[in-house]
């Protein structure tokens, strides 16, 4: 992973960043934000995986049931935030659109991708921090402000 901040003005940093071959998304996304102390950040990306969990969000059963992706796809999407968990750490929320060689699409909440060649992503910290905090009719850590 190759990480390079490129802007900063009033405590708001835009940093690239670009994941290789056979890393893992969540992962990197993770390591960074905890090193970086990112507490309120939102990012895009493109790239490809060679292969990915998605997940769907079940609400009556209310835990995420597992999409497995096992071939190349294009990752025509990919966003998300960071915000502090309740556990005070650094949570990675990410949403991916997946496109198969086909043309056709799968999407859902992105659980992990391998990256393969590039994911490419742009990332903006915002001043000020998110907390989540366990909804009691999910049972989801969400965002309150």
């Amino acid at each position: 992973m190759q990480t390079r901040r490129i802007h900063e003005v009033a405590g708001q940093a835009t940093w690239v960043m670009v994941l290789e071959t056979g890393d893992e998304a969540i992962d990197c996304l993770t390591r960074f934000a905890t090193a970086e102390a990112l507490d309120a950040a939102s990012f895009t990306a493109i790239g490809a995986f060679e292969r990915a969990t998605l997940a769907f969000f079940d609400w009556e059963l209310k835990e995420y049931l597992p999409i497995p992706v096992d071939e190349q796809v294009e990752v025509a999407s990919l966003s998300g935030d960071i915000a502090l968990g309740p556990d005070g750490r650094p949570a990675v929320h990410v949403h991916a659109v997946l496109g198969r060689r086909d043309g056709s699409a799968l999407a859902g909440h992105l659980k992990a991708g391998v990256v393969r060649p590039t994911l490419e992503l742009v990332l903006t910290e915002s001043p000020g921090a998110l907390r989540k905090r366990v909804d009691d009719e999910s049972g989801v850590a969400l965002i309150r402000v």
